[in-house]
């Protein structure tokens, strides 16, 4: 399964890395928009801080920052292989730290998965069916076994579809997944 995934993830990465930055930003802003109509007023929400070649999240935390909802964001601890959480209030708190994500490190301020309403996750790959590939770490997935009554949204551009997605018993499946095209998952919502 382990080298099936790989093999997977390397696809997954081409069709990502095709893509051109401007593209990236203009199907961003758009699942930004479809993905706000999913979160509630006042709901906190916990969003993963963007790379580069993946959905770009600023404008769904600008979003949520003007509808006054609260943002967590995680901060990943290697030693582990866990995600510590601190609420985002600005943008300026955010430094390159792990694999490059940006965290706010040296600006946290401490938050409670128990606080979270919902969580959207990034995806090197998604199907149909709700099942979400990442990039091999698993800190996600470990995140989200220890709480399991968030709502999950995956976010990916639609050409990181891939039919028939190697999934196993500790990958958790998604509640909603959203490219630039809407609600993928569940199918039309």
């Amino acid at each position: 399964m382990r080298e099936l995934k790989n093999n997977v993830r390397a696809v997954l990465r081409k069709r990502k890395d095709a893509m051109i930055p401007e593209d990236r930003l203009v199907k961003s802003h758009k699942i930004s928009r479809h993905l706000m109509n999913l979160i509630r007023d006042g709901e906190t929400v916990m969003v993963f801080t963007s790379k580069e070649k993946e959905v770009n999240t600023r404008p769904l935390i600008d979003a949520l920052f003007a509808k006054n909802n609260p943002v967590i964001v995680p901060i990943i601890e290697k030693e582990d292989v866990s995600l510590r959480l601190s609420y985002l209030r600005d943008f300026s708190a955010l430094v390159p730290s792990t694999f490059g994500v940006p965290e706010p490190i040296g600006s946290e301020i401490p938050a409670h998965a128990e606080d979270i309403g919902t969580i959207i996750l990034p995806m090197l790959g998604f199907d149909r069916h709700g099942g979400r590939i990442g990039y091999g770490a698993g800190y996600y997935d470990r995140f989200l076994s220890k709480h399991p009554g968030l709502r999950k949204i995956g976010i990916a551009f639609a050409c990181q579809e891939f039919d028939g997605l190697p999934v196993d018993e500790n990958d958790i499946r998604m509640d909603y997944i959203i490219t630039e095209n809407g609600i993928a998952y569940p199918e039309g919502g």
